[in-house]
């Protein structure tokens, strides 16, 4: 059975928006992620437990894009494999339960993307996917290598026009020169892994034969001026099925400044403040003064006709 243009049409635009979703985690691809040498054969597993579903579809979305290629099905246990990828996938199994997409060797760098399998059964009903699987085929002579991770600081001037009760710090961690680029990266406080306040790269970007993705951490400036607590950075670096190899980096946070002690601005401030005093003080002892010589001439003045 081979599936209508509209299935695969509305699969490939509507499962992007998040559509098609797992079907009561009925639905389960592995493995999640695949680094693969370009000799190498593979293959990628679906299963599903959905009852009448008889076929499972794979599908392909290279770097970059949105949309999604069909590689081929199994409708029960009929295979077919679209043509422009027959020389580099085979499709095997069963359709009402488990099939597997054969990644044939030789491998090029192209191939690499993201690859998702699919329970179907025709155009009146959804298709629900797997949570796909990312691969790369490594370049050749092109080792892994494991990031290097850094955090940096916040900007000092960064709460300078926010109200105290909305300050906020904004730490960064800074991964780079890795290859390839299958990373994920977490925050701690202290021992508490933290979530709210953190914005990562959607993807590493790549600069030359590396990669490199930051993260950001956002805290209230009360918790980055506290000398205790440590910020720790964790890029966890995907290897091969069973390894994962995290590297980390951390600061603490800042003691906060005296906002009693004396500095150069305070003290311009201040000498600024009393020397205007000083002056007003003078116009005035001035003023009172003038006045005070003037009532003396009138008292003089009003004395001496009178004694004439």
């Amino acid at each position: 059975m081979k599936p209508s243009p509209f299935i695969v049409f509305w699969i490939s635009v509507f499962w992007i928006k998040g559509v098609f979703l797992n079907k009561e985690k009925q639905v389960f691809q592995s493995p999640a992620e695949l680094l693969i040498e370009p000799k190498d054969e593979t293959k990628l597993t679906l299963t599903h437990q959905i009852q009448s579903y008889d076929t499972i579809l794979w599908y392909q979305r290279s770097p970059g894009n949105t949309s999604l290629k069909l590689i081929g099905y199994v409708s029960y246990k009929a295979v077919t494999v679209e043509s422009p990828f027959q020389s580099h996938f085979n499709v095997s199994g069963d359709g009402e339960k488990a099939a597997f997409l054969h990644i044939l060797s030789p491998r090029h760098p192209e191939d690499s993307g993201e690859y998702f399998g699919a329970a179907s059964m025709h155009s009146s009903y959804p298709a629900y996917f797997g949570e796909g699987t990312r691969l790369t085929v490594l370049e050749p002579e092109h080792p892994i290598t494991e990031p290097t991770v850094k955090v940096l600081p916040p900007s000092q001037k960064e709460c300078r026009n926010q109200k105290d009760n909305e300050k906020r710090k904004t730490l960064v961690c800074v991964a780079s020169e890795f290859y390839p680029d299958h990373v994920s990266v977490s925050w701690q406080i202290g021992e508490k892994e933290v979530t709210d306040g953190v914005a990562t790269d959607s993807a590493a970007l790549r600069n030359g034969k590396y990669y490199s993705i930051t993260s950001r951490l956002r805290v209230s400036a009360e918790v980055w001026y506290e000398p205790s607590n440590k910020f720790i950075c964790t890029v966890s670096f995907f290897i091969n099925e069973t390894t994962k190899k995290n590297s980390s980096a951390f600061i603490h946070g800042e003691k906060a400044k005296d906002t009693n002690a004396m500095t150069r601005e305070k003290y311009l401030r201040i000498t600024q403040s009393a020397k205007l005093t000083y002056s007003v003080f003078i116009v005035k002892s001035s003023i009172y003064g003038a006045f005070v010589a003037f009532l003396v001439w009138k008292l003089q003045g009003s004395s001496g006709k009178q004694n004439y």
